[in-house]
């Protein structure tokens, strides 16, 4: 660690970031000081520009999803910045480097460690808000179309949730892949977005049934189905289902409970399948990165597939960027601004 001491010469001692008070549903945000983090083999720390907002934020400071031991509570799954400071020599190379990363938490902060092998360099031509849009967001969706889902291309798959940040990352690249693509949303403004990133069907729930409409326009049934509602669409998924197609539930906002028909199931070979992203081993996630950069880091260069951003908003508006998740009314990603921020600034407490 003699290194890494000595690359953090000139590093503040502690740094600003935000913690949750009283984890529940009465929760709340507030700034606090801490130590920088301490780098461990293998990591490399970044000075946060940017962090996304992602829904398991919200769940985490409800205490339903709670940080990995020995990780950061601090809320935040994803960064923009550039790295300061390095374990080893060998890691070395990263240094000044503007970067994106998946973090296991602490990106809420001034100052994040991370391991190098989950590190991403900015692609040519972006931003640092529009990186820290992406390595959540992009990284769940590579994972559940590909990884788990196997899409191959000319089949069809079903996104819940479409204008989400996970929903417009999936649409790009399963476009990208070749596949047919076809979302649910809740409003005709979410659908006409979803329409202009590929997508061949946006579906407002509110003023049609999915299922009858899919039915109508795919009859030979869906491949993939990417779920993050989970509760009574279960059921409704069933009844999509083309031979061996895989449904992949990765959130439960309707509802952690359903009735289950097992019959459609057994008759079309299908698979249900659970899962998450921030419980996966550091060898898993490093995996990943590098699928995604070998399969996409040239469409990122080229502007072919970017983050969805709906808005930017200071650290200090961190309780209001959560509020307005919480409404579903955003359409693709909410980023926090970090760096620059006045750092005599307090939380906001609302959206006013």
């Amino acid at each position: 660690m003699a290194e890494a001491a000595l690359i953090r010469t000139g590093l503040p001692a502690q740094m600003r970031c935000i913690e949750v008070l009283e984890p529940g549903k009465h929760s709340r945000l507030q700034f606090s000081r801490q130590p920088l983090p301490e780098l461990a083999c293998g990591q490399v720390l970044i000075q946060v520009a940017a962090a996304g907002v992602n829904r398991a934020d919200l769940m985490q400071r409800r205490g339903l999803y709670p940080a990995m031991p020995d990780e950061s509570p601090t809320l935040g799954l994803e960064v923009s910045g550039v790295v300061v400071a390095a374990a080893e020599p060998e890691l070395a190379g990263w240094l000044g480097k503007e970067v994106m990363a998946l973090v296991p938490g602490g990106g809420y902060a001034e100052y994040v460690r991370v391991p190098a092998a989950h590190v991403m360099p900015v692609p040519q031509g972006w931003d640092l808000i529009q990186a820290a849009a992406t390595p959540e967001v992009f990284l769940t969706a590579y994972q559940l179309l590909f990884s788990i889902g196997q899409l191959q291309p000319g089949q069809r798959v079903l996104l819940h949730a479409g204008a989400s940040g996970v929903g417009t990352a999936a649409i790009q690249l399963a476009k990208a892949r070749g596949a047919e693509v076809a979302v649910t949303v809740g409003s005709d403004e979410k659908a006409q977005c979803c329409l202009a990133l590929g997508a061949e069907l946006a579906i407002n729930y509110r003023q049609q049934d999915f299922v009858e409409v899919l039915r109508q326009q795919w009859p030979a049934g869906v491949d993939l189905i990417l779920d993050p509602v989970a509760g009574d669409y279960i059921a409704k998924n069933a009844a999509l289902l083309a031979m061996d197609a895989k449904v992949v539930i990765y959130a439960m906002m309707a509802g952690r409970q359903a009735e289950l028909d097992f019959a459609p199931w057994f008759r079309k070979r299908a698979q249900l399948i659970w899962s998450t992203l921030r419980n996966r081993s550091h060898d898993y996630k490093a995996g990943l990165v590098q699928a995604l950069l070998a399969d996409f880091a040239a469409s990122f260069a080229a502007g072919n597939i970017r983050p969805k951003l709906d808005r930017v908003l200071c650290w200090t508006q961190a309780e209001p960027a959560h509020q307005l998740l919480a409404t579903n009314q955003t359409i693709g990603k909410v980023v926090l601004q970090i760096a620059g921020a006045d750092p005599a600034a307090t939380l906001d407490s609302g959206i006013s």
